[in-house]
């Protein structure tokens, strides 16, 4: 392997000493513009490259933030680090991210990788079957600030970022009513994780405020993918006393309902009448297309990574507040207007 060159060779090719090449290259004042010029041209000549590691060790920070998300593969969580990766940019600080496949296990590895890593903060969404906090204690212990968006766990010395999924809940299945559905499925997932169960929460009180019977056989618990849709809608199909709505928590597997009710000879809306929930891309492209609950993934990356690098450079405590909470809306398509209201 080639030796690396280091600012002590720079110093004997320019016959300057060590000190001033460190002082140049870092763009101290007391070395003149020219001098600057000449060492950062041999510099780069030489192939000469910041050992930006040893530097960080020594000013006890990384300027590096970690983040571990459940999946990279849904249009909503690319948004979510877009909007990240933008104001990490602005701040000078670089994303380390990793996916945890919905893993908890794999959620544990990647938490002590970014602890090992020495990122200056953490920001989480957990993990389809988290259900423990135990492998983000030592973060709290060395007070690395941890910041937790989307799927949260609840701990005094965190800051979350969510929606009100409950409230988002409610205007869901309160819209199916409104177009006359009387019997509604919903299909949701790990009720561990606070969007599902939040979701549901609002399921119930829309049902219970319309004088609506709430039928348990009717809540599905699923892993949310491909497979889930298309079995809500052959368990939908069987029923002897069939729903005419579908509440689903996650669009992918919505639009993979309403394909699969259509291959079984129903008709959407018509027959079945489906929201879904993320506004993901596949909303617009499923036919009908699919009325959905919307909030903005780059909104939430954004205020994320602002609240904890404002945590990191003295500007806001995110301690100030256990919870921050964004703007949902319901965005009505053509999947969920029956064309009919029933007394």
């Amino acid at each position: 392997m080639e030796k690396e060159t280091t600012i002590y060779d720079i110093a004997e090719r320019l016959k300057l000493s060590p000190a001033t090449i460190s002082r140049a290259l870092n763009d101290h004042p007391a070395i003149n513009h020219d001098t600057k010029s000449i060492i950062a041209a041999t510099a780069q000549q030489m192939g000469y490259r910041a050992n930006m590691f040893a530097s960080n060790l020594r000013r006890q920070r990384s300027n590096t933030i970690g983040v571990i998300v459940g999946s990279l593969t849904s249009s909503f969580m690319s948004s979510v680090l877009a909007g990240m990766e933008q104001v990490a940019n602005e701040a000078s600080y670089n994303l380390i991210i990793s996916q945890s496949l919905e893993s908890a296990k794999k959620e544990i590895a990647n938490a002590r990788t970014m602890f090992d890593s020495r990122v200056d903060g953490l920001l989480v969404s957990v993990a389809y079957d988290t259900d423990s906090f135990d492998h983000f204690e030592p973060f709290i212990r060395k007070k690395i600030p941890l910041l937790f968006f989307d799927r949260v766990l609840t701990h005094k010395q965190c800051t979350s970022i969510t929606i009100d999924n409950a409230q988002a809940g409610y205007e869901a299945t309160s819209h199916l009513i409104e177009q006359g559905c009387r019997r509604i499925m919903h299909v949701t997932g790990s009720l561990k994780r606070n969007v599902y169960a939040d979701r549901l929460a609002g399921y119930r009180q829309a049902l219970m405020q319309h004088n609506l019977p709430i039928d348990e056989s009717l809540i599905m618990v699923t892993a949310l993918d491909r497979e889930a849709g298309i079995e809500a809608a052959r368990r939908l199909q069987a029923m002897d006393n069939r729903p005419d709505g579908m509440f689903i928590t996650n669009d992918f597997c919505a639009a993979s309902s309403i394909i699969a009710l259509q291959k079984l000879g129903l008709s959407v809306p018509n027959d079945v009448a489906v929201v879904g929930f993320n506004d993901d891309t596949v909303a617009q492209i499923v036919a009908p297309q699919l009325t959905t609950i919307h909030y903005s993934g780059i909104t939430m990356g954004e205020v994320a990574a602002k609240s904890l690098i404002n945590h990191l450079t003295g500007v806001q405590d995110i301690l100030t507040t256990n919870r921050i909470i964004l703007r949902s809306e319901l965005v009505i398509r053509e999947s969920s207007l029956h064309g009919r209201v029933r007394s």
